[in-house]
């Protein structure tokens, strides 16, 4: 959606409390010249990203905040609000309300400043956040889920201490501290600019490079970005008021909030260009995208700009420009990365999701096997379950967004009923981990750990090699992205074929172990 360039009515400033307002542009440019920022923060670099430049055909440039100590832009306007609170301000101590980052930003200025900081954080929030907040000395209250459960907690903890309130983002010193990392891209490219891409959250981060980029390099685009759970700004500027959400999704955890900020939302109204919704599959797409060309790991709100980029790039046809993101966190809980892997393929669309029914009958398996040709496949779960059809869930490796379209086709016309779960949340989330179970029909099943080389046809080999009378069972495999693959196989073989099987193994040449008296498949298997 597009942002019309609107003045702010002054129903947009009724609400109690509300910051001081200043009039976007030029009036936060001397604010943000004059913020006190480089006492704790650091010029980040301006980084190319050459693989993703080259995908893109654009030239795409990464403002790296998550390099600064806390791992993300916050401790900017966090400071910069601190250092101008009075002494009599400090010596009282000082409390926020954070999702994480803003939280270390307060944390660290405060150990800095030498004053008492107070940090109410949802109980939602990575422990790795936590951590770091409580190694900057910072006093941790864990509150409610969202950051506006936390928000209105911390506003009470305010009141019965006599705390200052720093905000995230809806303070005019907040938002200045922040515009300095436009101040810094501006002054590293002063070469031609076609756009600018800035997460969204309370809108802190967007208002400060906003007022400053637009002040000084008006033809340049700043374009939002919010995923498709949190997407608060999106709305408000829509309804030309702000809107607050009922829920927001919490994987984006820095940008999870269901209100924007009055101030922020003025100046996004006013200055920002256009705005950009991803999914969690791009984000996660966008976290494997900046990994390979820094060797960094972005949180996904970090990676959001990014993801914005590609979507941008895709839908405008845009080749040759100048586009630069601001990867603004690397708080990532380590536990998520499981995650992210997974989702990384589809979210690119590098990997295509089926549920396929094959006949029940000895060749199946090979024959749909030989369909998917020299593909890759990065997934393959079954377990035997009815006498006359079997069902497979099978990932594939597609280079083209359309190939999935096409594979399904293929496998139809050669009489395997295909459904295409690529963009199936149930199937991504949940299925993909479910399939097996005990089954009446497995009989004479002897269990099988191999090690596949991750190489095209180590599975026909497979295939190839086996005996024609016995049956696959179970199959599960998952490509871990290693040199070899770890692979499950239920083989059924008869009593009689003890020496035939002896044979076929050895002369596979892979490593197995026979898992026949696991106890775990005991319980949940056999």
């Amino acid at each position: 959606m597009s942002a019309a360039r609107r003045r702010p009515t002054a129903a947009a400033h009724a609400a109690p409390q509300a910051p001081a307002m200043l009039p976007p542009g030029s009036s936060y440019l001397q604010r943000i010249l004059n913020a006190r920022v480089y006492d704790v923060a650091r010029e980040t670099a301006l980084a190319s990203a050459p693989k993703l430049s080259r995908r893109l055909g654009n030239k795409v440039w990464l403002k790296r905040e998550d390099e600064q100590d806390v791992f993300s832009f916050k401790l900017r306007g966090a400071y910069n609000k601190m250092a101008h609170l009075s002494a009599q301000q400090r010596a009282a101590g000082v409390i926020c309300a954070s999702a994480g980052n803003h939280a270390q930003g307060v944390a660290l200025s405060a150990r800095k400043l030498g004053c008492r900081a107070v940090i109410v954080m949802p109980v939602t929030t990575p422990q790795v956040k936590v951590d770091a907040v409580r190694s900057h000395g910072g006093e941790v209250v864990l509150h409610g889920e969202s950051f506006s459960d936390a928000f209105t907690h911390a506003q009470e903890l305010e009141r019965a201490q006599g705390l200052t309130f720093v905000h995230p983002f809806d303070d005019p010193d907040v938002i200045a501290g922040q515009g300095t990392i436009a101040m810094e891209m501006l002054r590293q490219h002063p070469g031609p600019i076609d756009a600018i891409f800035v997460a969204i959250g309370g809108g802190g981060l967007i208002a400060g490079v906003a007022a400053y980029v637009k002040a000084l390099r008006p033809e340049i685009r700043i374009i939002g970005v919010q995923t498709t759970d949190s997407d608060a700004m999106v709305r408000s500027v829509k309804a030309g008021k702000r809107v607050q959400l009922q829920d927001v999704g919490l994987f984006a955890d820095g940008t999870a909030v269901k209100l924007v900020g009055e101030e922020t939302f003025r100046i996004a109204r006013e200055l920002v260009d256009d705005y950009i919704l991803v999914d969690t599959d791009a984000v996660c797409a966008a976290i494997k995208d900046v990994f390979e060309d820094t060797r960094s790991i972005l949180e996904p709100s970090g990676a959001m700009s990014v993801a914005a980029v590609k979507q941008y790039a895709a839908t405008t046809g845009a080749k040759g420009q100048t586009l630069i993101a601001i990867t603004c966190g690397a708080n990532m809980n380590f536990d998520r990365l499981r995650f992210v892997a997974e989702r990384a393929e589809v979210g690119e669309r590098r990997e295509a999701l089926f549920a396929v029914t094959i006949p029940e009958a000895r060749g199946s398996f090979k024959r749909f096997c030989e369909l998917l040709g020299p593909r890759s496949v990065t997934e393959f779960n079954y377990r035997i379950a009815d006498a006359s059809v079997a069902h497979i869930f099978v990932g594939v490796a597609i280079s083209k967004p359309d190939e999935a379209a096409r594979l399904a086709r293929t496998f139809s016309k050669a009489g395997f009923q295909t459904l295409d779960l690529t963009n199936d949340e149930l199937a991504k989330q949940h299925v993909r981990h479910m399939v097996g179970g005990r089954s009446e029909l497995a009989r004479d099943e002897r269990l099988f750990r191999f090690q596949f080389p991750e190489r095209p046809g180590a599975l026909m080999k497979f295939l190839s090699s086996m005996h024609p009378d016995w049956n696959i069972s179970l199959f599960h495999y998952r490509n871990q992205g290693a040199d070899h693959g770890r692979i499950l196989v239920g083989i059924q073989v008869p009593r009689g074929d003890a020496p035939a099987l002896r044979a076929f193994l050895s002369g596979l040449n892979y490593p197995f172990e026979d898992e026949t008296a696991n106890p775990a498949y005991r319980l949940f298997l056999a």
